[in-house]
């Protein structure tokens, strides 16, 4: 789906958050991210007040990315699972479908293995989600398309009289 801009839908963000709000709910994190790998930031959820949310989007595509090439370094295709442990926080980083960066960010009310376990549904059910907004996202637009491609004559019609 290379050269394909997905474009994200106001109900298909809203199942978006319902994983990820699901998802934190499930593993006691303090929050959940959605990012693309151009490090722009699809959603969030939790105690996201005090954190530069721009700056976190922005480095872990990165850090996936430098991850990327260190696997291809040694001979692995990716290393789709990153984890990085704190003294408080722990951040969980996957990617979803070869396509969006899910962050997870938790600490001691919560356990590695129960985040991977949980992860692994809610990454299930995102792929669902993106591989439906992709394939709307590349399916050939209508003849005339745009934003007036579903306007009809009898809409102009209607407008215009009195």
């Amino acid at each position: 789906m290379s050269g394909v801009e997905m474009v994200l839908h106001p109900e298909e963000y809203e199942r978006i958050r319902d994983v990820i709000s699901r998802l934190r709910g499930d593993c006691n994190a303090k929050m959940v991210f959605l990012v693309d790998k151009n490090g722009q930031q699809l959603a969030a959820h939790g105690e996201i007040d005090a954190l530069d949310t721009t700056a976190l989007a922005s480095l872990a595509a990165g850090n996936v990315a430098a991850t990327d090439s260190l696997a291809r370094l040694i001979g692995e295709k990716e290393f789709s699972i990153l984890f990085h442990e704190g003294e408080r926080d722990n951040l969980h980083i996957s990617v979803v479908g070869g396509k969006v960066i899910l962050v997870v960010i938790f600490d001691e009310r919560s356990s590695l293995g129960l985040v991977r376990l949980r992860v692994k549904r809610g990454a299930s059910d995102l792929k669902t989600i993106l591989d439906e907004v992709w394939r709307k996202s590349a399916a050939p637009k209508k003849a005339g398309g745009g934003a007036f491609a579903e306007i009809t004559d009898e809409d102009i019609d209607r407008l215009f009289s009195d």
